[in-house]
C-alpha cells in the first residue's frame, strides 16, 4: 500500500489553483477508465503510464511525461506515483495521485501510454513504491527539465522514475545511489533522446524560466547544440530492448482537443 501522508498527497503546485472545465474532467476521467481497463485486463500489479502534457512534435516526440501506476493490493484502486516540478521554479517534488487527476493536468492530446512490465520487475517496483525512503532515494530536489541523463546535479521528472528503475531492474546492492544508477544505464545501454537547441534557444530558455539549465551538460554537447534529456519514448524503448518478451506497450486515445 502506498504511504501517501509521508509524499505530497495530490499533484498540486505553487500557482493560484484554476477550477478545470467540466468537458476537462470528463475527458480525463474516461481516459483514465479506459487505461485502467488495460491495465486490469493484462493483471498488472505496476505498470508505466505517460500522458501529452504539451505538443513536442517538434523533437519527434510524442509523450511527455510518465509516472508508475501501482495497483492498491487491498482495495484494488490504481494510483501513480511520479517527481513534478513546482510550476514553473527550479524545485520538484513527488506525488501520489489518482489516474483520474493525472490526466486532468491541461493535457496537449487525451492519449495515454501503457507500458507493461515483467512480473518480477512489478514484484521489486512494489517494495520501492511502498517505502517513501526507496522513492526518495535516487530523488532531487534541484530541477531541470533539460536535465543531463548522466549528470546529478540536476533531475528531470522522467529521469527520476528511470533511475529508480535503475535501482529495481539491477542487481540487489549494486545501485543505491543516483550516480550508480546512471552508471548502470550507461553501461547496460540507456541512450536517451537527442534535442538540437540552438544557442538563442538555449539562453531564452536559461534567462527567463527557472526550470531550465544546461550547465550540467557537457561543454562538446552544449556547444554543438546536442542536449540529451531523458523522454519517454527513450525509457520505454530501453524497457522494450531489455525484455523483448515481457513487456507490451498499449496505447489508449480519446479525441484529441
Amino acid at each position: 500500500m502506498l504511504f501517501r501522508s509521508a509524499l505530497h498527497g495530490h499533484a498540486g503546485t505553487a500557482c493560484e489553483a484554476n477550477a478545470a472545465a467540466a468537458g476537462t474532467i470528463a475527458q480525463a476521467v474516461a481516459l483514465a477508465q479506459k487505461v485502467v481497463g488495460v491495465l486490469d485486463g493484462a493483471g498488472a500489479r505496476v505498470a508505466l503510464v505517460a500522458r501529452v502534457g504539451q505538443d513536442l512534435s517538434k523533437y519527434q516526440l510524442r509523450f511527455s511525461h510518465f509516472a508508475f501506476a501501482v495497483r492498491d493490493h487491498v482495495e484494488g484502486k490504481w494510483s501513480v506515483v511520479h517527481s513534478l516540478n513546482h510550476c514553473g521554479t527550479d524545485k520538484a517534488g513527488l506525488y501520489v495521485q489518482g489516474l483520474g487527476n493525472f490526466f486532468a493536468d491541461d493535457l496537449f492530446a487525451y492519449e495515454a501510454a501503457v507500458l507493461l512490465l515483467p512480473s518480477e520487475l512489478q514484484a521489486r517496483l512494489e517494495k520501492v513504491l511502498a517505502s517513501p525512503a526507496q522513492l526518495r532515494r535516487f530523488h532531487e530536489e534541484r530541477y531541470s527539465v533539460v536535465a543531463y541523463p548522466f549528470n546529478t546535479v540536476y533531475q528531470n521528472s522522467n529521469q527520476w522514475c528511470l533511475e529508480t528503475l535503475a535501482g529495481s531492474m539491477a542487481p540487489e546492492g549494486d545501485v543505491v545511489t543516483r550516480a550508480e544508477a546512471q552508471r548502470w544505464l550507461q553501461q547496460e545501454g540507456y541512450q536517451p533522446t537527442l534535442l538540437q537547441l540552438n544557442p538563442m534557444t538555449r539562453l531564452g530558455g536559461r534567462m527567463f524560466k527557472a526550470n531550465v539549465a544546461f550547465d550540467d551538460h557537457p561543454g562538446e554537447y552544449r556547444w554543438s547544440d546536442r542536449i540529451y534529456v531523458v523522454s519517454v519514448e527513450s525509457v520505454f524503448e530501453f524497457l522494450r530492448r531489455r525484455y523483448p518478451h515481457n513487456s507490451q506497450r498499449r496505447i489508449v486515445t480519446l479525441a484529441e482537443r
